[in-house]
């Protein structure tokens, strides 16, 4: 079943068109990854999932892009909804200075949840399904920041949960991480895709591999190949994707 469908999506930045005609369709529980070289669109469009790139100024978007068959650049969706329910991970780990507890809380509170048995509640459910649980429950006053970069990046995993979102983005998450860090971090996303939806941007082609259902393959600002991931990275169908996936350049 379809989450996420975009069509003939094109993106500027003021005269620059970062984004060509874009058509993708993201399905609902599985774990659809980006690849490609540097500077070929995939975090640009990973950010129009929840408009990020609406905080960029001269940013603009033709085409369509729908959540659950509602148009998410309608001028009625409510930007603040939509990023509940679609979550983002950055690149580097990012808590805010404050406590392991009130980083998971954070997003709860600012959509009205003031009940302090739901927040442990959301707390926990939320610790437990990023896997860090077991290591910080006996340390929530402490400080997210004492806390080791993978560590940060399931916090922030969780912290994204927390206010339950449907979609989940995840913009490089681990090219900041340990390889131990790194795998504690897929096994998480492939556990996760029982009860969400994930989109991942990602460098690393084994990772790509590894834990992801569908593939595709940017390059200049166009998607080249889409795809199983398996077959992708066993018979490409282009040239460009061959010679991505291979090494021969990028």
């Amino acid at each position: 079943m379809s989450k996420v469908t975009i069509k003939e999506m094109d993106l500027f930045y003021g005269e620059f068109q970062a984004l060509h005609q874009i058509d993708l369709t993201i399905l609902k529980n599985e774990i659809t990854a980006f690849i490609g070289p540097s500077g070929c669109g995939k975090s640009t469009l990973i950010k129009s999932l929840n408009r990020m790139n609406d905080l960029i100024e001269g940013c603009t978007i033709n085409g369509e892009i729908k959540m659950d068959n509602e148009d998410i650049y309608a001028k009625e969706c409510n930007v603040n909804h939509l990023r509940k329910r679609v979550g983002m991970v950055f690149q580097q780990p990012n808590p805010f200075p404050m406590s392991i507890y009130d980083n998971i809380a954070y997003g709860p509170r600012t959509h009205g949840i003031k009940n302090k048995q739901k927040l442990d509640e959301l707390v926990e459910k939320s610790l437990r399904e990023a896997a860090i649980w077991e290591e910080v429950k006996n340390n929530l006053k402490k400080s997210a920041l004492s806390l080791s970069g993978g560590q940060q990046q399931r916090l922030c995993i969780a912290r994204a949960l927390a206010v339950e979102p449907e979609v989940l983005l995840l913009d490089e998450p681990t090219s900041a991480l340990d390889p131990i860090s790194t795998a504690k971090i897929e096994e998480l996303v492939t556990v996760l895709k029982k009860d969400y939806t994930l989109v991942m941007v990602t460098h690393n082609m084994q990772q790509a591999s590894r834990i992801s259902d569908k593939t595709a393959f940017f390059l200049n600002g166009r998607i080249i190949e889409f795809g199983e991931t398996r077959k992708m990275f066993t018979r490409p169908q282009k040239k460009e994707t061959e010679d991505y996936i291979s090494g021969r350049f990028g």
